[in-house]
């Protein structure tokens, strides 16, 4: 081999092996979830998520309140879901002081997030006001007959075991309708549409920022660690100890994480509260790293999660009630609460988000139709429904997620 060659053929040698480790080494860092949802900077915390704490509260007192027969009055529900008066004016309608010193509502937040109402601002509109409709409702059908037996076509109370239901005459609990259908249009919307989005967490310069670890004015946090919390907090704002709170969630609220709970009850979901905890964990940690796709791969998991907790309850309280409407002597009382329930949980459907996309599970059109369905099979609603509607329904609901009606129908 002439001296030229060799030389050649070292050089090529040399080449190889430069390139045979750049492709064997990963230069990003790896990224590991902390043991709770505690971050630092500085000694500090970074974590932050009031605002979501004093809504999730906000909201469960105008739930308590809708069963207040005595004292709740329209205005004062009224005032309790858009913290203000008629005239726009302050208001102070809550027993717990702090909410009065907010200047936060329940209805802003109602069916606003970025990526399904930026641009139709008319149907987000639309959505704030049925939940005015059905407060209204409450005062104007329900307490009037407080004393009334209920029957086909009259409101009033109807016996579900040692409870008391009130019903409109068309057998809804109105209160049920607020209450799970702010699970969708509040606490979901908020954490999957809004505060998850790419559009929202990379918005302006917010990842130059965070790679630079530029706080905001006044805080511990960059903009995109804050956006992540508040997500979080959607879930578990109310938590005893919301960097750990799985282990009483429960207990935490009457909304989102209550329902996480059913549903990790349930031995076919067992593990999903821990699948949805370890994914907020998991993409705050990559945020800190700044592993954006690693970020998006927690949204991803944390939209499918938080999406079938929904379908998942939609479908049970359905075959809930199916069950007891086969029954010789069927209970319309517990009948109606869960088709009360499951009412809001389908409401609740048009604002989940399949991974890897802009769209929710069952479109809002998609769930006009099932509610159509189910309130007129006859002219008096619920005390028309028959069990294959229900089961029709529960078909539907359940055909674009990966459960079945048999998973979902069971409570062990």
């Amino acid at each position: 081999m002439s001296t030229r060659n060799l030389l050649l053929a070292l050089f090529s040698s040399a080449l190889f092996t430069l390139v045979s480790c750049a492709e064997d080494e990963d230069n990003s860092p790896s990224v590991n979830a902390p043991a709770s949802y505690t971050f630092e900077r500085n000694g500090q915390s970074t974590v932050s998520f009031s605002g979501q704490t004093t809504r999730i509260k906000m909201a469960t007192e105008l739930v308590n309140a809708l069963g207040n027969f005595d004292a709740a009055t329209k205005s004062t529900l009224l005032e309790m879901y858009r913290n203000e008066t008629p005239e726009g004016g302050d208001a102070n309608p809550y027993q717990e002081a702090a909410l009065n010193d907010s200047d936060k509502s329940v209805r802003s937040k109602v069916a606003a997030s970025r990526d399904l109402f930026f641009t139709n601002t008319t149907e987000g509109t639309d959505i704030k006001n049925q939940f005015e409709l059905w407060i209204e409702s409450q005062v104007d059908e329900v307490f009037p007959n407080e004393e009334v037996l209920a029957k086909p076509g009259t409101a009033g109370q109807i016996a579900d075991g040692s409870s008391t239901r009130y019903v409109s005459a068309k057998g809804l609990e109105y209160n049920q309708l607020v209450n799970k259908g702010l699970i969708g249009a509040l606490m979901t919307d908020q954490m999957l549409n809004n505060y998850l989005s790419e559009a929202v967490l990379d918005e302006n310069v917010n990842r130059e920022l965070n790679e630079s670890a530029s706080v905001e004015e006044g805080q511990n946090y960059t903009t995109m660690e804050h956006k992540w919390d508040e997500a979080y907090g959607y879930a578990y704002g109310t938590a005893a100890d919301p960097s750990n709170p799985n282990s009483t969630l429960s207990d935490n609220d009457i909304f989102l994480s209550k329902y996480i709970a059913r549903v990790e009850s349930d031995a076919d979901f067992t593990g999903i509260a821990d699948e949805i905890y370890d994914a907020f964990k998991l993409g705050r940690a990559a945020i800190v790293e700044h592993n954006y796709e690693l970020r998006d791969e927690q949204a991803n998991i944390i939209r499918k999660k938080v999406s079938e907790v929904i379908g998942i309850r939609a479908v049970y309280y359905l075959q809930q009630a199916k069950l007891k409407l086969e029954q010789d002597t069927p209970d319309y009382g517990s009948i109606f609460h869960d088709l009360s329930e499951a009412y809001g949980f389908i409401y609740s459907l048009q604002f989940t988000r399949q991974p890897n996309s802009n769209v929710p599970y069952h479109s809002g059109a998609e769930v006009n139709e099932f509610i159509e369905k189910l309130m007129n099979e006859g002219a008096n609603g619920l005390w028309n429904v028959s069990p294959q509607t229900l089961e029709e329904l529960s078909e539907a609901i359940a055909s674009p997620f990966e459960f079945t009606v048999a998973e979902a129908a069971s409570n062990d």
